[in-house]
């Protein structure tokens, strides 16, 4: 009988972070020379030009598209909602996932007036993954079937990911992820989430102290995604990851889908290098969490919402700028005299 070791169910995660490709730089010149002979004086649409060519960049194409935009809704439930961490029942996850299929959440409308795909993923909601302040969320088998299911997500095609969630209890999750990763006190992670008042709050950094003491000081991103994550964010991480590889830029929504990129870009900081940050969110701690990534918001409208709200703006923006780049005329298609030669 062989004595090798059979691989952990994580290696091929670590293998992708290891052999991701880059932006393609003869799509970013390309953007940049079209840039410069647009009737406009160079710079003058600001960060909207930057836009563009991160977009061509990570689509390596020229001129980029925001033709088939999808927004990615993953829904979880998460035993660690029982002791009191949220203003609502778990219950309300499933009536919000009920919400999402009858048009009537707030994601439903900014999709259809903006033409943005939506699809919503159940993940086994009738199971919450066991409370994380007491025992692991997943097995490594498990962790990694989940995040497989987020890289299948994108399956159907689009140009440009957005990334949103649901789940009651996952600010609790997501701000016990940040504290394994980054340190200090809960208290610089844990927010009101949906609202909790005063006595809520001090309880739920009591929890997310209490998961992060049971990790034990455990620093590797998929191991902390294991013990202390949920299926949302474990999907959520492998949807970028699957992004990455196949070219897909991806917006990433608020304080919940930003933990999903904390992972990724722990286990290489390049790994999230086609993400955007859709907003600054208005739940503590994000802004931090923002900085530590090196990124800068799209947008900043002291949202809160999740479900993919604050990606769904941002991609309104991208698709604005795409717009802007390739329907411009030229000087020399407008007969207008370029900037003066010095």
């Amino acid at each position: 009988m062989s004595n090798t070791a059979m691989p952990s169910p994580f290696a091929d995660f670590r293998a992708i972070v290891g052999s991701m490709p880059g932006p393609d730089q003869c799509a970013i010149d390309a953007v940049r020379e079209r840039d410069g002979q647009l009737t406009k004086p160079a710079g003058a649409l600001g960060r909207l030009e930057n836009l563009v060519e991160w977009l061509a960049g990570w689509q390596a194409k020229t001129p980029p598209t925001v033709q088939k935009p999808l927004v990615a809704v993953f829904a979880a439930n998460h035993g660690v909602a029982a002791k009191g961490v949220s203003a609502y029942p778990s219950d309300v996850t499933k009536q919000m996932v009920a919400n999402f299929a009858a048009g009537g959440a707030a994601i439903n409308q900014l999709c259809k007036m903006h033409d943005i795909g939506l699809r919503v993923f159940e993940l086994a909601l009738e199971m919450p993954t066991p409370d994380i302040s007491e025992q692991d969320a997943f097995t490594e088998q498990e962790c990694a079937a989940t995040m497989a299911f987020g890289m299948e997500s994108i399956a159907g095609g689009t140009d440009l990911l957005c990334l949103g969630e649901m789940g009651i209890g996952n600010t609790t999750v997501a701000a016990a992820i940040y504290h394994a990763l980054y340190g200090g006190e809960a208290a610089d992670w844990v927010g009101r989430g949906t609202g909790i008042d005063d006595e809520g709050l001090e309880r739920k950094r009591a929890v997310v102290s209490q998961i992060v003491e049971r990790l034990d000081g455990e620093k590797d991103p998929l191991e902390i995604l294991r013990r202390a994550g949920g299926r949302e964010i474990a999907a959520m991480a492998g949807a970028i990851l699957a992004a990455r590889v196949q070219r897909i830029p991806v917006i990433v929504d608020g304080f919940i889908a930003t933990s999903a990129a904390a992972i990724v870009h722990a286990m290489g900081p390049g790994a999230i290098d086609h993400c955007l940050i859709a907003h600054a969110s208005a739940e503590a701690g994000h802004a931090a969490v923002v900085k530590r990534l090196d990124k800068r918001p799209v947008v900043d409208l002291d949202m809160r919402l999740g479900e993919g709200s604050g990606a769904a703006l941002a991609a309104v923006i991208l698709k604005s700028a795409v717009g802007l780049h390739t329907g411009m005329a030229t000087f020399a298609e407008a007969g207008v005299s370029g900037p003066a030669d010095e």
